[in-house]
């Protein structure tokens, strides 16, 4: 199990680069009135057949031939379910794929979120010519951050995986996060 439920998102962002997205989508959504923290991650990749859906949630399948092991979604999945929670993921092959967890909030098992900023900051560096949108609402306040809005703003000779893009990225985050009331 991760410490953390952003590494959780990292693993599942990290299939996405995999299966070939241009555009990810990471929204966190934490709802004091029901109870619930929603994680759900989105992407354009290239999706998944109905035998892969099935077989996602089993640790001993994965489609990567590096290990034999893949044990990302299945402790997400698991992470959300010891909290009362639920966890769904839909697919279609050519289409994208999204992944969504809902947990307990008040739950005693549910791990912190974590450091979604350093997370996201890591994703967007790591990955400069993918697009990613970052959008996190607790009680009805949010923001939201979007890479495409970044490219326009920085142009074609600034990279978002230049060290002072990539600190400022980390600090919007945790900012806004925080003048939302803060992680969870």
């Amino acid at each position: 199990m991760m410490p953390e439920l952003s590494l959780n998102v990292l693993d599942i962002a990290e299939n996405s680069v995999r299966a070939g997205a241009t555009l990810t989508e990471i929204r966190v959504i934490v709802d004091t009135a029901s109870d619930r923290l929603t994680i759900t991650v989105s992407d354009n990749g290239c999706g998944m057949s109905q035998e892969q859906i099935e077989h996602v949630t089993d640790p001993f399948f994965t489609t990567r031939t590096t290990r034999k092991v893949g044990l990302g979604v299945p402790f997400f999945k698991m992470a959300a379910e010891i909290t009362g929670g639920e966890f769904s993921i839909k697919s279609k092959l050519g289409e994208g794929t999204t992944t969504s967890a809902v947990f307990g909030l008040s739950n005693i098992d549910r791990m912190p979120l974590g450091d979604m900023a350093g997370t996201m900051s890591s994703l967007i560096g790591m990955n400069p010519d993918i697009d990613f949108i970052y959008s996190y609402e607790r009680d009805g306040t949010g923001f939201e951050l979007d890479t495409r809005e970044f490219r326009e703003i920085l142009g074609d000779d600034v990279s978002l995986s230049d060290p002072g893009v990539m600190t400022y990225i980390k600090s919007y985050i945790d900012e806004n996060t925080e003048e939302c009331g803060g992680t969870v």
